[in-house]
């Protein structure tokens, strides 16, 4: 019996365990942080910012850059993390890092550069003012991170909105909270007296809900489009800024002239490495015809070879989320029902939570295999008439992120790629913009909006301040009650006579 007079135990802290996905043995607990706890990291991160933007651009770059050699320095214990929680091989999760540090690396020595004070141009009528515009930070950015990339694909937002100026509160996937921990302990270890700029809270959906109800001044989410339509009604209901990656299904089209090896090496590696879970991996292949069963058989060659598995010698690592290995088997099955041809693999290949290899062709273009993304080692190969069918059934996708063309003149590879919807396209090569720092990364339609990466990526967390400096009186002065109704028809027909002759 407990005595009156003693104070009853305060509750325990909700907390949540992660598991392997190979073994599915407990790796680590993490407190479930609720709408107080997102807030008050919010109210932390606010306060920390005030002093962040007040520094020079040149002191923050040195913060930025240290950090960037802590990562480093300690690239072993994230690869190690990385690989724990999503099962990855060490390879893939060290790749990982070393983007993530490119990024971080060009986003802190190139952010003064971009968002410094620039003067622009005036016209006739206001000749007289001396224009300007600057990129000021938005203060507190919130970022969702998604699980298959825990660390590269959230510090495309992360780095770039610290450079800019701004505070983060990292909001990491329930699957790979670990790794977003260890990024916010690296951060103050390397950057001391700026404690809250970079926060780590840690949960599932509810959490990410307080995050988007938290008062931050805009918002950062990759994940699945029906949950960033959630998250963004909720941001819509303060009007925070939203910013949405969600994924895609990205399509190679191979012309009948392009380097066949090349091509199915960079398919069999776009389409499988991270066990296909990439979000501008590579889903669908539209080969013409005359080269079709040539290219096939080269994919198949390579892909046999490959075996998932969580020893040292396999290709890629089991399915990280455990629901997304019912996505594959239904997409596999329904496309072979269908009337598709399964040229390696098939519906065997899904041993849980593995995932052999899988290529398919014939797949009718309604079925799901083609239109839904599969986010699994499953590629599509279908044959079309030329390049033009390459091309609009390339388009018909509701996804538009990612896209790649095979073609043996680059010039003729680059007009293909203009044609296309997707928001990044990489000619002969898969996924080659994702390592150029300077090249913003997003998409479209149903893949979202917004960009991270490059210039674009450092302006989308900023506000553009406009600001113009009267230098002298001007010889005919327009926004004054006092201006003589005379004055005004010499404007006016000083302005149709210029403009008539342009």
């Amino acid at each position: 019996m407990t005595d009156a007079a003693t104070p009853a135990a305060a509750p325990r802290p909700a907390t949540f365990t992660t598991s392997s996905p190979a073994t599915r043995e407990p790796i680590a607990e993490h407190p479930v942080d609720g709408p107080e706890d997102v807030s008050r990291a919010v109210i932390r991160a606010r306060a920390a910012q005030a002093g962040w933007a007040a520094l020079p651009a040149g002191r923050r770059r040195g913060h930025l850059l240290r950090w960037k050699k802590a990562l480093a320095a300690d690239l072993d214990a994230v690869v190690r993390t990385i690989a724990e929680e999503t099962g990855k091989p060490a390879g893939d999760a060290a790749l990982e890092v070393v983007l993530t540090l490119e990024h971080l690396n060009w986003a802190a020595r190139n952010a003064e550069r971009v968002l410094r004070r620039r003067k622009v141009g005036t016209g006739l009528f206001t000749v007289h003012q001396r224009a300007s515009l600057v990129h000021r930070p938005l203060g507190v950015v919130g970022v969702i991170g998604p699980w298959n990339y825990p660390l590269y694909t959230p510090m495309g937002s992360i780095g770039y909105a610290l450079a800019a100026g701004n505070a983060v509160v990292f909001k990491p996937s329930e699957l790979t909270p670990g790794t977003g921990v260890l990024l916010a302990e690296l951060f103050d270890a390397a950057v001391p007296g700026h404690a809250g700029l970079l926060t780590t809270v840690t949960g599932a959906a509810s959490t990410g809900d307080a995050l988007a109800r938290s008062g931050v001044d805009k918002l950062a989410f990759t994940g699945s489009p029906e949950t960033a339509r959630k998250v963004m009604a909720v941001c819509a209901e303060t009007l925070t800024p939203f910013l949405a990656e969600c994924g895609g299904k990205d399509a190679v089209i191979v012309t009948a002239d392009a380097d066949l090896s090349a091509a199915a090496d960079a398919i069999v590696w776009g389409a499988l490495s991270n066990a296909g879970q990439t979000c501008a991996g590579v889903e669908r292949v539209y080969a013409v015809r005359e080269i079709h069963a040539a290219l096939c058989e080269q994919v198949v060659q390579r892909a046999r070879t490959l075996r998932p598995g969580a020893g040292a010698d396999a290709a890629y690592g089991p399915m990280t989320l455990p629901s997304q290995v019912a996505v594959v088997e239904r997409h596999v099955t329904g496309a072979i029902s269908a009337g598709a041809q399964a040229l390696l693999g098939g519906p065997e290949s899904v041993r849980a939570p593995y995932v052999a290899p899988v290529v398919l062709t014939g797949v009718p273009e309604t079925a799901a295999a083609v239109t839904e993304e599969t986010f699994g080692p499953v590629v599509v190969i279908n044959p079309v008439a030329d390049v033009d069918e390459a091309v609009e059934r390339a388009n018909a996708s509701r996804y538009a992120l990612g896209a790649a063309v095979f073609c043996r003149n680059g010039r003729a590879g680059a007009a293909i790629a203009a044609r296309l919807c997707a928001g990044a396209v990489s000619v002969n090569s898969v996924l080659g913009f994702a390592a150029v720092p300077a090249l913003p990364f997003g998409g479209s339609r149903d893949s979202g909006f917004g960009r991270i990466h490059g210039e674009e990526g450092l302006r989308a967390f900023t506000s553009v301040q406009s600001t113009t400096v009267q230098r002298f009186t001007p010889p005919i002065a327009l926004t004054s009650f006092d201006v003589p109704a005379a004055t005004r028809e010499r404007a006016v027909r000083l302005a149709r006579a210029l403009h008539r002759r342009r």
